[in-house]
């Protein structure tokens, strides 16, 4: 159940002194600042007039205090307290109307306002005190509903989104339209969780992420606002609002809407803050694959979350048959700086990045092993690309990895490779792969297999598929698809004769076995 937040708490949405010296009817009394003029940026809760001398027993902070001092002309001490009873009571400012009172500010007052950086502005003009409190007290009161009326919509908005099983980064996406910048979630070691906001200026954040961070850990100037992510005594992370341009209290309101949501997004899905990491590193690792964002512009990314950039050897790595929690736990139990992110079909994106004095071929060959004693699969493959120095040199070396786990892929030769496979390792299969989606390869696998492609003729190419990868070994063959050898003779002999062909020719077995490659990589 949601409640509403009294409008007249401190926290809700003021105006600054500055602000409301700017209004057309203060300035029609020719406001001007003699004390304090390094302070008006404090913010105004509410407008009091008071004459008498402890008048901040009947403040709570935050007013702006309006006098003619008809109370205190001819006693400076009691204009001196004056000013200090306002101190005392964190008043905003104090405004004095010039007049028979005073018709000059009073030295004592503005010396006194000076020590305590209490804001003096005078009036050098008669002003109706009553038109002043009427336009900031209005004021006040509508910016305070629409604080509480924008607060109530976004947590409404981030309800429904969650309800509806919406994912992070449309929670994020969100609260960055809301609040028109940047928004940054991260766990308690300023580890970059998600991001929203506008591409650009989200990367001019995260350029610079460790020093910002660290400040903005500790205060809200600027605009950076922050609200903590955690629930029953724990802290796991946080959400900062980054370059916020709105008052600071609807900045809080907005910061405390998205925690209480971000927070119910983790409750409802059962999940760890992990699970938010490892969506950030599968977001940062796709687009590297991808390549339609450049790597230079990802770099910021990257180093906001955790991993090492400067003078560093990259180690691109794809796992088949591998998950990426066991991955991840494997590259901290190993000490291995790194990020893990699932692609599709299967595969597992693994980056290194590794001290350019360590043996990058070592450690991945050790990672390998390591990873095959503990999933208990030997047939799990390991492909690599050459370690890289370049981190525009990443994304060729993820894509060269993929190709070469995809080139390996249920391929019964799996049984015989290295622990860390590489493109050298992959020959005329690895070739094949990268060239699947050529027009012309396409049409020749078709053309050569055209007697075996039907349905009906599985059983057949499954055949010579064996036949040809155990080098034309007819009684490996025949074991292995549990028949006898005059069997497998007449199986082969129909083969030869459905696609035109003399398989006890090199040449002629060659171009099918190369159409069965390409084939067969079409299909996956």
């Amino acid at each position: 159940m949601t409640t509403t937040p009294d409008i007249w708490e401190p926290l809700e949405p003021a105006l600054s002194v500055r602000q409301v010296l700017t209004l057309e009817r203060v300035l029609a009394g020719e406001p001007e600042v003699v004390a304090g003029a390094s302070h008006l940026d404090r913010p105004v809760r509410w407008v009091h007039v008071a004459e008498a001398a402890d008048v901040g027993v009947m403040l709570s902070g935050g007013e702006m205090v309006l006098t003619t001092g008809v109370l205190l002309a001819g006693d400076e001490e009691k204009q001196a307290e004056y000013v200090r009873s306002l101190h005392r009571a964190d008043a905003a400012a104090v405004v004095l109307g010039l007049g028979r009172a005073f018709p000059a500010a009073p030295d004592v007052m503005r010396r006194a306002a000076e020590r305590c950086g209490l804001p003096m502005v005078v009036l050098h003009r008669p002003f109706p005190f009553a038109e002043l409190t009427e336009e900031v007290q209005s004021r006040l009161v509508r910016r305070k509903f629409a604080a509480v009326s924008l607060s109530e919509a976004v947590r409404t908005e981030l309800t429904a989104l969650i309800t509806a099983g919406a994912p992070l980064q449309r929670l994020l996406d969100e609260v960055a339209r809301h609040s028109a910048c940047p928004v940054v979630v991260t766990n308690l070691a300023h580890r970059v969780l998600g991001t929203a906001g506008e591409r650009p200026a989200v990367d001019d954040v995260l350029r610079d992420w460790e020093r910002i961070a660290r400040q903005a850990g500790g205060t809200e100037g600027d605009g950076w606002i922050r609200a903590e992510l955690g629930g029953r005594g724990e802290r796991w992370g946080r959400i900062v609002l980054c370059g916020y341009r709105g008052d600071t209290a609807t900045g809080r309101l907005l910061a405390d809407r998205a925690a209480e949501a971000l927070v119910l997004h983790r409750m409802l899905g059962g999940g760890a803050a992990c699970s938010w990491e490892e969506q950030s590193a599968q977001s940062l690792l796709t687009d590297l694959v991808s390549g339609v964002v450049p790597a230079r512009q990802l770099l910021p990314r990257a180093r906001a979350a955790g991993l090492p950039v400067n003078r560093r050897t990259f180690v691109p790595l794809v796992v088949r048959d591998g998950d990426t929690p066991r991955l991840d736990r494997l590259l901290r139990l190993l000490g291995l700086p790194g990020l893990v992110a699932e692609l599709a079909d299967g595969a597992t994106a693994v980056l290194l990045s590794l001290p350019r004095d360590q043996d990058a071929g070592a450690l991945a060959a050790h990672f390998a092993a390591r990873l095959r004693t503990e999933s208990g699969r030997a047939r799990t493959v390991v492909a690599a690309a050459d370690p890289r120095v370049v981190w525009d040199d990443v994304p060729a070396g993820l894509r060269e990895a993929r190709h070469v786990a995809d080139a390996v892929a249920d391929s019964a030769a799996a049984l015989d490779l290295p622990p860390v496979v590489r493109l050298r390792d992959v020959h005329l299969r690895g070739l094949i792969r990268l060239l699947r989606d050529d027009p012309h390869v396409q049409s020749f696998a078709e053309r050569e297999l055209d007697g075996l492609l039907c349905e009906t003729e599985e059983d057949l190419l499954s055949v010579l598929r064996t036949y040809l990868a155990t080098g034309r070994n007819k009684s490996r063959t025949a074991q292995l698809h549990h028949v006898s050898r005059p069997a497998l003779y007449r199986r082969l002999e129909s083969i030869q004769v459905r696609l035109g062909v003399d398989l006890d020719d090199f040449e002629q077995a060659a171009s099918v076995h190369i159409a069965l490659l390409a084939h067969d990589a079409q299909q996956q």
